[in-house]
Parts: structure tokens; C-alpha cells; sequence
């Protein structure tokens, strides 16, 4: 049974506490690997590592910063096949969207290695006579991130980029399921030059988590799972005097009006609420029929489903893999059988679906539920797996009210062919990130990543120009006489 253990102070620790957890293959089922879980004094040990580096490293220039990161950016692409295979062999997602994840958190590198222009402050010259003001951003120090297990890959590279390029060093918690590229990715940034102790990976439960949000030498934290751990982390983080972004859960919806294009909705939809088992934040999970277009898009909907091709992540034919645990697929078929006994009716019902040569597999096929209303428990909560609900609405109105009714605002999108429509849709919806006619909408790296309401709890969202916020802090300077400001202008002797 292969051992998985930590990361820190610059080489591979193995685990010392005695307690470890299972790792398994989705798609057949067997466990590969047994991964270690820290104890508190691994996590005080990890801490006090990043803390010993931040001496250097948070005083280190912005362009040792750039070249590593540009050296860890090659790394990162020479290295994605590999890093795709990973995923695919411990969370289950097909080998094309595992790719596709590491490109996504790959564009966050991208957006970290221009640190240098990310991180110039402002100057106001001569506010009174001699005296000139300027800010500048400073890093927090150690900092730590908690991320989930359905994008092991693309969720931790929304932070550690960001955090290190401003100058701090990093603790990162990884979701015990899929551990594997996290410490894989610590080996790269120490073969891109990165100093030791800078980035550190730290595997665990609980216990761990605690640990760092109690920890007096952690600065930040970053969270990316469901809405009661997001509070949690919140909570417990600010009450230790700690900065904390946490990204909560979803209830994505996807409004169709009656003049929208009915097919390549119904294409786009299927794909949002599909793919990678449903196992994502920004998936949609509740479609929206407006008008008399509701029976026209189930129809499509569940035809979308029966024609999607599931079975193991590694086989190119695939198109939809299993999800992540067996106790995943038991809570997925719960909700299904909980939603028919409430009156919803299963258009297409994905339970009971063996794959050949994989029959022990976590496989659930896609579902799509009908004649589902607010009261249910298939709409009310986070699914995390491959179930569409379909509502009704009489007018574009109702559905907004839906929409801003459910407490989730991560994401929402809209299908119709009309721009008064979609221009109300957008400016009414109480919901972080909207798509016109985009199924997901999630932006790139440039622009910051997360949602309104129990979608997020802290005032900065992740990646980005918040992120560059969130992981530092500005100091203004008032200075008379000389300063380390830019040199007075000089009279121009040019005779043009």
C-alpha cells in the first residue's frame, strides 16, 4: 500500500502521528494509498517552518519573485499530463477535464508572475510645501489555505501563487481524499528555486484544521468546501485575529426564457450540470423554465443525459466519471429517492448504473428531476453530484425572485435571446457571478473568483486583484525633505 505523506521545510516528511486515511480509486473502487494525518506538533512544526522562511523571503525582490514563478509556471505546463493523471486516478473526473483544471489554475501562475506591476503602489507629491505621501503593500507573513477535494489541483492554485508572489510563505491543507498532486506540485516549486519552508503541504482532518485556525503565527486563511465548514472556518479564524476568505456552497441556477434557443441551452446546461459528476462549485444543479418552454427543455435535457457516456476517468471515451467516495454515491441516490417520494418525478434516474470491467466503481448516472418545487430537499441543499432539478416560473420576474430567494449566490446564468431580458437578469440577481448565455460562469484569473450570501463568508474573494489584496496590507508614508521617492524633475535642456 503506497504511503502519502507531508511537505515541509523544503523536503517530503513522513506522517508521525499514527492516524492515517484511505485513499481510494473511484473508478474501480479499491484503495491505491493510505495518506498520514498530521498531529498538532506537525502542524506547529510546518507553521514554524513557513515562519523561519517569511524572514527572507518576504523581504526578497520582486524580481527573484517573477523568475521563479516564471520557472514554476514552466514546470507546471512541462508537467500537466501528469498532474491530470493524478487527479483522474484519485478523484475520478474524466482525463480531459482533469487537464482542463490544471490549465485554469496554470492562468492564476500566469497572473501572479506580473507581481511586479500587481504590487506598485501610489505617490501624491508636494500635498503641502515639502511634504509628498506614498503606499505601498507589505506581505501578512504565513498564510494558509484549506481546499477541497473536487479540484485538487486548480483550488490550491487560486492562492499559493498570489500569496507568494506578495511575499509570503504558505501552509497548505489539501483535502484528505486526493492528496497526491499537492506534494507533487511541492516538488516542482522546489525545483523552480522556490526557498525552503516557503511552501509547505501539510495532510490531516479535523484536527489539522483546527490547528491552523488556532495557530498564533498563521496570518490568513483561505477556504474553498461547503457553507457550515465555510462559517466554521470563518468563525474560529476571526475570532483568533485572523484575515479569512472562505468560499462556501452553491445552488447554481440556470434560467431558460421562451425565446432562448432551445438546443444550444438545453447542450450547455447538460454540460454545466454534468460534468465532472456534478462535482463542482460552479455547477449548474437547478435549471429555471420560464414560460411554456418547460416540457420542451426536459425533454431535451433528458435526452443531453441518456446520450452522455460515463465510465472510468482514464478511458478517452468517457465523458462523465465516477464521484469521489462510495458515501458521495450513497448521499447522491439518497437525495434522488428523497425527491421522488416528495412528488418530484425522474425524468432520467441515474441510479443503479454499472460500468463493465468497473462494477465497483462509484459511478452515478445523470438524473434529471422534474416538477421539482422550493420546498423540496433535492432544491434546498447542495448536491455535489450529477442531479439536475427543473422548476417552473410564469415570467422572468418569478424567476428572479427564485433566484434571489435561495440563500446560495455563487453563480447564476441566463438563456434568452432578448438584451433587455438578460441586462434585467444581470443587475437584478443577487449573485456573485452571472453568465449570458454562458452556463458556468467563471472568470478568469484577472478578475477575482466567489459569491454573495452563504456562498461566501469575509470581504475578499479569491485570486485576482482581491486576492493581491487579501494577501497583503498598505502602509502610507508621509515624508518631508528626502524619501525614498522618485528623484525631483531636472530642467529639460533639450533645445526641441
Amino acid at each position: 500500500m503506497r504511503s502519502i505523506g507531508h511537505w515541509f521545510a523544503g523536503k517530503a516528511v513522513e506522517g508521525r502521528s499514527g492516524r492515517t486515511g484511505a485513499v481510494y480509486n473511484p473508478a474501480t473502487g479499491e484503495q491505491q494509498a493510505e495518506v498520514s494525518f498530521v498531529g498538532a506538533d506537525e502542524v506547529d512544526e510546518a507553521v514554524r517552518a513557513a515562519a523561519a522562511a517569511f524572514l527572507e523571503w518576504g523581504q526578497s525582490s520582486l524580481s527573484q519573485r517573477a523568475k521563479i514563478l516564471f520557472s514554476f509556471r514552466e514546470l507546471l505546463n512541462a508537467h500537466m499530463p501528469e498532474l491530470a493523471g493524478m487527479i483522474v486516478d484519485e478523484h475520478g473526473k474524466v482525463y480531459s477535464d482533469a487537464l482542463g483544471e490544471v490549465q485554469r489554475g496554470l492562468e492564476v501562475v500566469e497572473f501572479a508572475c506580473g507581481i511586479p506591476h500587481l504590487l506598485k503602489g501610489e505617490y501624491s507629491d508636494q500635498v503641502s510645501r515639502g511634504v509628498d505621501v506614498f503606499s505601498y503593500r507589505q506581505p501578512l507573513g504565513v498564510v494558509a489555505g484549506i481546499t477541497p477535494f473536487n479540484f485538487p489541483a486548480m483550488v490550491p492554485m487560486w492562492m499559493y501563487p498570489v500569496a507568494i508572489a506578495c511575499g509570503n510563505t504558505f501552509v497548505l491543507k489539501p483535502s484528505e481524499r486526493d492528496p497526491s498532486p499537492s506534494l507533487r506540485v511541492a516538488e516542482l516549486w522546489a525545483e523552480a528555486g522556490l526557498p525552503e519552508g516557503v511552501f509547505n503541504v501539510i495532510n490531516g482532518d479535523k484536527l489539522a484544521v483546527d490547528a491552523i485556525l488556532g495557530h498564533p503565527d498563521v496570518a490568513a486563511v483561505s477556504f474553498v468546501g461547503s457553507t457550515p465548514i465555510a462559517r466554521y472556518v470563518h468563525e474560529k479564524a476571526t475570532a483568533s485575529g485572523k484575515r479569512v476568505q472562505a468560499l462556501g456552497g452553491a445552488k447554481n441556477h440556470a434560467v431558460v426564457l421562451p425565446d432562448a434557443d432551445l438546443s444550444f441551452a438545453a447542450d450547455h446546461v447538460s454540460a454545466a450540470a454534468f460534468g465532472s459528476a456534478g462535482e463542482r462549485c460552479m455547477a449548474i444543479s437547478a435549471a429555471v423554465a420560464v414560460g411554456d418552454a418547460g416540457d420542451d427543455l426536459v425533454r431535451a435535457l433528458t435526452e443531453r443525459a441518456d446520450a452522455v457516456r460515463v465510465g472510468p476517468g482514464r478511458d478517452e471515451a468517457s465523458e462523465m466519471g465516477p464521484v469521489v467516495t462510495l458515501q458521495a454515491k450513497e448521499r447522491i441516490t439518497g437525495y434522488i429517492e428523497r425527491a421522488e417520494r416528495e412528488g418530484a418525478r425522474l425524468a432520467r434516474d441515474g441510479r443503479g448504473l454499472v460500468v463493465a470491467g468497473h462494477e465497483g466503481g462509484f459511478f452515478v448516472g445523470p438524473t434529471v428531476v422534474d416538477q421539482v418545487t422550493p420546498d423540496m430537499e433535492v432544491y434546498r441543499d447542495e448536491i455535489f453530484g450529477p442531479v439536475l432539478s427543473v422548476l417552473r416560473a410564469g415570467t422572468v420576474d418569478e424567476a428572479i425572485e427564485l433566484v434571489n430567494a435561495n440563500p446560495y449566490g455563487n453563480g447564476t446564468a441566463v438563456f434568452t435571446s432578448s438584451g433587455e431580458a438578460a441586462r434585467r437578469f444581470h443587475r437584478e440577481v443577487n449573485v456573485g457571478m452571472i453568465g449570458l448565455n454562458v452556463p458556468i460562469p467563471v472568470p478568469m484569473a484577472y478578475y477575482s473568483f466567489g459569491g454573495w450570501k452563504d456562498s461566501l463568508f469575509g470581504e475578499r474573494r479569491i485570486h485576482g486583484p482581491e486576492g493581491v489584496g487579501f494577501y497583503t496590507r498598505s502602509k502610507v508614508v508621509t515624508s518631508v525633505g528626502r524619501h525614498p521617492g522618485p528623484a525631483p524633475a531636472r530642467p529639460c535642456t533639450s533645445r526641441r
